[in-house]
């Protein structure tokens, strides 16, 4: 199955924006941070996100990042396909050219599989993956973990 991390770090940081919702606009260095993202990367992906109404944007101090819609409204699947990932399992991209430049034997059993997956993404929304408790223990013990500090600060301030 063809699924990067473009489109893995996309779901996991649209699901820690929905988690924080009602907290204000959340920036993305606070994702990043707790979701062990590169910050350039959240960025580039929230500017595919944006574009496709799924979060919003303030600018300036305590500027940030919020859902566009509600958390029951954006589903796994529209996650995926606004930062131009898809769900294929084919080895051709649905091309069928899989073998020779030709269709393969299973080309339809993996084309229907992709299908089926990405139905089964696309009544997800990021509420249902909240709702789920193995969701709300990582999230809890992610509050609970102190931001990481570089060693250097600390030794400057005697706390190494």
């Amino acid at each position: 199955m063809r699924l990067t991390t473009k489109g893995r770090y996309a779901v996991t940081a649209m699901l820690d924006l929905a988690i924080h919702h009602g907290q204000g606009p959340i920036t993305l260095a606070d994702i990043a941070q707790r979701q062990g993202i590169s910050l350039s990367y959240l960025e580039q992906l929230f500017s595919r996100l944006r574009k496709r109404s799924l979060v919003s944007s303030v600018r300036g101090p305590g500027g940030g990042y919020s859902l566009g819609r509600p958390a029951d409204e954006i589903f796994v699947a529209q996650v995926i396909t606004a930062v131009d990932e898809s769900v294929d399992t084919t080895r051709c991209g649905g091309q069928a050219n899989c073998q020779d430049n030709e269709r393969c034997l299973t080309h339809d059993l993996w084309q229907d599989l992709s299908g089926r997956i990405y139905d089964y993404l696309d009544k997800i929304s990021l509420q249902d993956l909240m709702a789920r408790q193995g969701v709300r223990d990582v999230a809890a013990r992610q509050e609970r973990r102190e931001p990481d500090v570089p060693l250097s600060s600390l030794k400057a301030v005697g706390r190494a």
